[in-house]
């Protein structure tokens, strides 16, 4: 079981309570697509994905990227059961979020915000590999 303090608690209230699912979302996915290019093999359906900028200006990645966004919690049997992803891609994807978050936040984003953040990121992370097992 995981124990959180409460400034952990409100690190990440306050992270999720500025965040923008619809800008987040859509350039987390696409930062893990391009840097992890591997990735896209689940892609295959989403159209051209051939450079950074077509990833980028895809509306189906952005799309789904903020439903990845607003559905942590909820992902974990359909990419497991059905789509059979990775579950690594899951760590490289909250890697990808982090990043994101860090810019949009800048100097507001503390060591310490981000430790709650990736302490809260590696239990999502958690539960969603363990629907492999």
């Amino acid at each position: 079981m995981v124990v959180w303090t409460d400034e952990e608690r409100a690190a990440i209230s306050n992270i999720f309570s500025k965040l923008d699912y619809d800008d987040v979302g859509p350039k987390c996915l696409s930062r893990c697509l391009i840097v992890y290019p591997w990735t896209q093999r689940y892609f295959g359906a989403f159209g051209n994905l051939y450079n950074a900028e077509a990833i980028m200006n895809n509306p189906l990645i952005a799309k789904h990227g903020t439903t990845v966004l607003r559905g942590l919690e909820r992902l974990s049997i359909l990419h497991s059961e059905k789509l059979r992803v990775d579950p690594d891609n899951f760590k490289l994807l909250s890697d990808c979020l982090t990043i994101v978050i860090a810019a949009k936040m800048g100097t507001a984003f503390t060591p310490e915000y981000q430790a709650s953040f990736q302490k809260f990121l590696s239990v999502v992370v958690s539960a969603l590999g363990r629907q492999y097992h």
